[in-house]
Formats: C-alpha cells, structure tokens, sequence
C-alpha cells in the first residue's frame, strides 16, 4: 500500500530535535515494516504558538492551496503514483491538518489520525480556527490511534463512539538500548573519567530539552524533589540544551550546588550510552503527553521515578518498571526516589523489568504488527468497528 505520510506539527525532518520529531520518525519505521511504502508528502508546518487569528487564517490558506497543488498533481499522473490512504501524525488546535482531510476527500481515500487531542474548551478562544479544523479532521477519520489512553475519551465523545478510536501505546526499537545496558561497565568508567563523578554512588539521570513552559516547569519540580534528598548520596546528570538553559542551570545549582554534571545536549548514541551508565531516571513530566525519554531510559534497563499524569502511566508501569506519584507532589517524588536510591536490589529489579516490558511490549515490530492489522480493517472496511485490531 502506498501511504501518504505529514506530520503538520513537526517533520521528522525537522532541523530541532524532539520527542514529537522522534515519534514521527519512528511512526515511519513501523509503517516501512508492514511493508507498505510511504511517502513523506509535505513539510508544510502549520503550527500558531500565540493565538494569531491572522496567521491561522494565512496557513489555512496555503494549506488548502497546497492541497489543490497535491491532488492536481497526483489526479493528472498515473493511478499508480496516488496515495492509497492518507496517514497524519499529532494534530491539535494549535496545528491543524490543512492537507490530509481535503486531500483524502479529493481522492477518496481512507484518512488515519496518530495521537490527536480535542478539548471543547479552546472553542470560540484565541485558536478557534485551528481548534475546529482538528475537530472536522477526527470526524473524518476512518481510524485514530492514540498513544495514551488519557485522550480517548475526548476523542470517543466527538465521535459518538470508540468504533474508530484504537490504542496504539508509545513504541521504539530496542536493541541499542539494550546494547547499552550490556555494556553498563564502559561507559559508566567513560562517563565518571569525562565529568568525574564517582561510581561509588548512584547516579540519577534527567534527560529534556530545556525550554519555557512545562519542560522548564519540571526542571523546576526536579529542583525541589532533590532538594529534599541532600542527606542522600547521589549526582544528578543532566542530558539537554536549549533556550531555557540559564534557568534550568540557576535553579538547579540553587538547590543541590555541586551535585550535578552537565552533559548538554546528546546525540540518539551517546544517549543511550548515558541511560545505560545511570541508575534511575527522574523526571516530574509536568503535562507530559506521555515523554518517549520515559520509555527509552526504560529500555535501557533504567527504573523511572515520574508522576502519573497524562499518558505517563502508558509508559511507566507503578511498581513493575518504576514509581509513580501524584502530579506535583515533589514531597512523593522525593520519597520514591530515596527508597530506590537506598535499595539496590529493588532498583536493579526494576530496571530488568522495564527493559523486558520495553522488548516484549513495547517495540516497533510489536507496534508494527498493530498497527498493520488496523491499517488493513481500514482498507478493507471503512468506518466499520475495528475492535481494537
């Protein structure tokens, strides 16, 4: 089947690194191992961060001009160079799908949404426009797939049903993760030589871009979850760059001064070679969707200490692949953190564990032979029930 792929949030193509960039790239590798072929149709990014009616009027333009472009394109070349179905990645009212829904109406083909959001709330505000344009895409929708279970039932409400609404959890591939883990012994010698920390103590990891808004909002709670551990032995490595970087920095060395080995901003590699090296991951994950670094510190056999909001616990199973608290409550965070930090067993339990569930449940040939399955039901009967494929 030949798949049109567009992410109108972020490419995967995408100069800055994210989670959402990685989600995309990694959406592609699962549709690549059905054996479908899939094209990546446009770069066209449609993304309003600040409410501009103005501007979300412009990109509605050009979307729909970029559509007419598409179909007048694909419509006067061979039946064999169109799309069979139209597939977007993450659509929410402050990036719309300009494309896939007219595309998909012009060519009469199925349209396939993964992870989009809807809250009735943004009606009638500042993204109104991008906000009614994501509520027209998911009616369309033959099927969409949510990475977390937290946005199912807004999706079911404007549907009127589940019928069209299926599962599909965050997913990776996890042999280099693995890998890493193998080779523990390596590269945490590398790691305590380069920023000299001692191997002797355990070492807690946070991995995030640093950026305002909530990343920089769970630097600061990861601040004050470690502020009340100082009787504690341990460092804190910190994996990430980015504009917010002068804050993160300040408020971290305010609270635990001389704790903490800055790494910046890693590559895929070098990434991995740090979950495997560390301990524990710590990360408070304020409004996370559902943070692919979660699955990947997991992967890498790395016990994760987080809260359990959003799509979180999609990834973070309490009490088999790590702890779990309520959102905000650093006072929790700190308390789940120091049982690990004093219990090796239960720490290397869980690590073991976490990289199992991340092999076993959780990777891209797992997600792949999902998402296969669901793909075919669509083709081979629109808009009838999926259970579940």
């Amino acid at each position: 089947m030949h798949i049109a792929f567009y992410a109108p949030l972020k490419s995967p193509t995408h100069g800055t690194p994210s989670g959402d960039r990685r989600v995309a790239g990694l959406l592609l590798d699962a549709l690549q191992a059905c054996g479908h072929r899939v094209e990546m149709v446009s770069t066209f990014r449609s993304l309003d961060r600040d409410g501009d009616a103005a501007r979300q009027a412009a990109l509605r333009d050009q979307g729909i001009a970029l559509a007419a472009q598409l179909a007048a394109q694909w419509q006067s070349g061979p039946p064999i160079g169109r799309p069979d179905l139209w597939f977007t990645y993450h659509l929410y009212y402050k990036a719309p799908d300009w494309l896939g829904p007219r595309l998909s109406r012009l060519l009469n083909i199925p349209y396939v949404i993964a992870e989009a959001s809807h809250s009735a709330k943004r009606a009638g505000g500042p993204w109104a426009i991008g906000h009614q344009a994501c509520e027209d895409a998911i009616r369309q929708a033959a099927l969409v797939l949510c990475p977390s279970r937290d946005d199912i039932p807004s999706i079911e409400h404007l549907l009127g049903s589940g019928e069209r609404v299926v599962h599909l959890p965050p997913f990776l591939e996890p042999s280099p993760y693995r890998a890493a883990w193998d080779a523990r012994d390596v590269h945490r010698t590398s790691l305590a030589r380069q920023h000299r920390v001692d191997q002797g103590e355990p070492w807690i990891l946070a991995a995030a871009m640093m950026r305002p808004g909530d990343k920089l909002a769970s630097y600061r709670e990861l601040a004050a979850t470690l502020a009340h551990l100082r009787e504690e032995r341990w460092t804190l490595l910190v994996a990430g760059d980015g504009p917010a970087r002068d804050e993160v920095e300040a408020v971290l060395e305010g609270a635990v001064p001389g704790r903490i080995r800055w790494l910046g901003e890693l590559g895929a590699a070098a990434l991995a070679s740090t979950y495997g090296a560390c301990d524990l991951l710590l990360w408070p994950a304020v409004n996370e969707a559902y943070g692919m670094v979660l699955l990947e510190a997991q992967a890498a056999g790395l016990p994760v200490v987080s809260c359990g909001v959003r799509g979180v616990p999609d990834v973070v199973l309490h009490q088999r692949t790590g702890q779990l608290v309520a959102g905000g409550d650093t006072r929790a965070l700190a308390e789940a953190t120091r049982g690990l930090l004093q219990d090796r067993v239960r720490r290397q339990q869980l690590g073991a564990e976490a990289a199992r569930f991340v092999a076993t449940e959780r990777s891209t040939a797992v997600a792949s032979s999902h998402l296969g399955g669901c793909l075919a039901r669509v083709m081979g009967a629109e808009r009838r029930p999926v259970d579940g494929c």
